[in-house]
């Protein structure tokens, strides 16, 4: 997994880098866009950037814990606690192998990767919020825009006098407002859902990553289970099989012989 959660991160930095470029190279298209509502445009690069900044600082919470796993997993183990994600996991695996009175049963363990998976969720909500808010925004302007342009033409139907020699300059002047409100609709939908994309892609990798950490943490805590958990239950349980097995045997016997009978 450790080769796979480094290909996750260089895919996230190749991803924002090439959004960088793509800005710088065409940046003065990109302000000419983000000037026709420096208010509401401004919230939506400002909240793709926190966006974007999230989901780095996701994956790199995940380093500690996944350092954590590897250690007490495959070295000799590692008393120090994981900093969030991990630890009720770690507390009750450290009291397990100090004391051996301590048995961990499937169950708990199906408990805790419960407990863990609900933690993940928490994480993923908070870039999925500002997804679905940057939707929100674009749409939010797409609306006002076209509440300002509707508003301009019922204003320059009004004011026209088709008597009026004059009446092109006018048309043109007062065509001013309702254009402005469709640049306002058309660069916030465009800025919403290009932020949108962006934040959704790196949110979809931190998933990935999670996801991975997560599928490798219950197979070894399946593992941990039978050597802790189901040692000291099989030895328990063992002769009752034995005896139910027998019983069941002699059942049958009799059940043939009864068969054999009435034929």
């Amino acid at each position: 997994m450790n080769n796979q959660f480094h290909k996750i991160l260089n895919r996230m930095a190749l991803f924002t880098a090439l959004c960088m470029a793509a800005v710088i190279i065409w940046r003065m298209d990109f302000l000419n866009i983000a000037i026709h509502n420096v208010y509401l445009n401004g919230i939506i690069i400002g909240a793709t950037l926190f966006g974007v900044g999230l989901c780095f600082v996701e994956m790199f919470r995940l380093m500690p814990e996944y350092r954590w796993l590897r250690k007490f997993f495959y070295a000799k183990g590692d008393d120090k606690l994981p900093p969030r994600i991990f630890r009720p996991i770690a507390i009750i695996l450290n009291r397990a192998k100090t004391d051996r009175a301590h048995f961990i049963s499937p169950q708990t363990l199906d408990n805790f990767l419960n407990i863990i998976m609900g933690r993940f969720e928490d994480s993923r909500e908070s870039i999925r919020y500002i997804t679905n808010t940057l939707i929100f925004l674009g749409l939010l302007g797409t609306f006002w825009g076209l509440i300002t342009t509707v508003g301009g033409f019922a204003e320059m139907m009004n004011s026209m006098d088709f008597a009026d020699p004059e009446l092109m300059t006018t048309m043109q002047h007062n065509l001013a407002v309702p254009l402005a409100g469709m640049g306002v609709a058309f660069s916030t939908s465009l800025l919403g859902l290009a932020g949108s994309l962006i934040v959704g892609f790196l949110g979809l990798q931190t998933t990935l990553a999670q996801n991975a950490i997560f599928r490798e943490l219950e197979e070894n805590l399946a593992d941990r289970a039978r050597l802790l958990g189901m040692e000291k239950s099989d030895a328990t349980a063992l002769p009752y099989v034995n005896a139910a097995a027998r019983d069941l045997s002699r059942s049958i016997d009799r059940l043939e012989k009864t068969i054999w009978k009435i034929k």
